[in-house]
């Protein structure tokens, strides 16, 4: 059985070296992406492909960034009825149910299965099971041919979004908390207060101040992917949810980090300054 990933970011290429150790062949897309991604299809063991041929794989999973979650739906829905094929669908992207349920309705039922799915974790290395790949929706079991070639699947019993869902609220409280902390330390350096937040996150809050030394620095190359995820959350919580603007806000600390990023770092410099204690 061919299996299709489309997006071979750290991600998605992950996920198919792990298959691809395992005895499957991995298709993928991947017209106009950068020499550094196909360099990285490459070396995970991904055949590239047209999108007609992704298109006619048993299984297309689409690991992509939850901005593009959209239009890759549209464009492989378009290749599948131009081949006049059914096959199955999993959406593996950090996005709301509402966002879900409108990949769902791209592909209508004369696509084939459309799953949602979510991954919690980093991407799979060498000698770990991570991370977890949750799917809902599956009532054919479309997702065992993963869980049979190395990839941790756990089934949710519910409709399409319970998946998506469950990333929302797992993320929103793991970036969420990262974010929360990259705040209030550019605060504190800002007031002049670094060295004595620093000081008292390690006497009262020490497993704080160790997720934040290790969560902030992982973050920053991350951060213009994050910016997305965190307005589907928002989305998902709703207008009536207040808690919907801290996302809101969130999503716009993590632009303001992949923009000093992209200037220099002055910011994660000030912030690996303190995390490392002056250093």
């Amino acid at each position: 059985m061919e299996i299709a990933v489309i997006g071979a970011g750290a991600m998605g290429s992950a996920i198919a070296k792990r298959l691809v150790e395992n005895g499957v062949s991995v298709l993928t897309y991947l017209v106009g992406r950068s020499a550094v991604t196909i360099k990285r299809a490459k070396m995970a063991g991904m055949q590239p492909a047209d999108l007609d041929a992704v298109a006619g794989a048993g299984l297309i999973l689409s690991i992509v960034p939850p901005a593009t979650a959209i239009a890759v739906a549209e464009q492989t829905a378009a290749a599948i009825r131009r081949r006049g094929l059914k096959t199955t669908f999993m959406d593996c992207n950090a996005i709301s149910p509402q966002t879900m349920k409108q990949v769902a309705e791209i592909f209508g039922s004369d696509c084939g299965t459309v799953l949602d799915g979510s991954i919690i974790g980093g991407p799979p290395k060498a000698g770990q099971k991570g991370p977890k790949l949750y799917v809902c929706g599956d009532a054919g079991d479309s997702s065992a041919v993963l869980a049979e070639h190395g990839i941790q699947v756990r089934r949710i019993d519910g409709p399409i979004g319970a998946a998506s869902a469950l990333k929302m609220c797992y993320a929103g409280i793991n970036k969420g908390v990262t974010g929360l902390g990259a705040a209030m330390l550019l605060a504190a350096i800002r007031s002049g207060a670094d060295a004595a937040l620093k000081r008292e996150l390690q006497e009262s809050l020490p497993d704080l101040d160790t997720k934040l030394a290790s969560a902030i620095p992982d973050m920053y190359p991350k951060a213009y992917r994050w910016v997305a995820e965190m307005e589907e959350i928002s989305e998902f919580l709703g207008e009536d949810d207040p808690a919907a603007l801290i996302f809101k806000g969130m999503a716009g600390l993590y632009r303001k980090m992949a923009e000093d990023r992209e200037h220099g770092g002055l910011l994660a410099e000030q912030l690996d300054k303190l995390n490392n204690g002056g250093r």
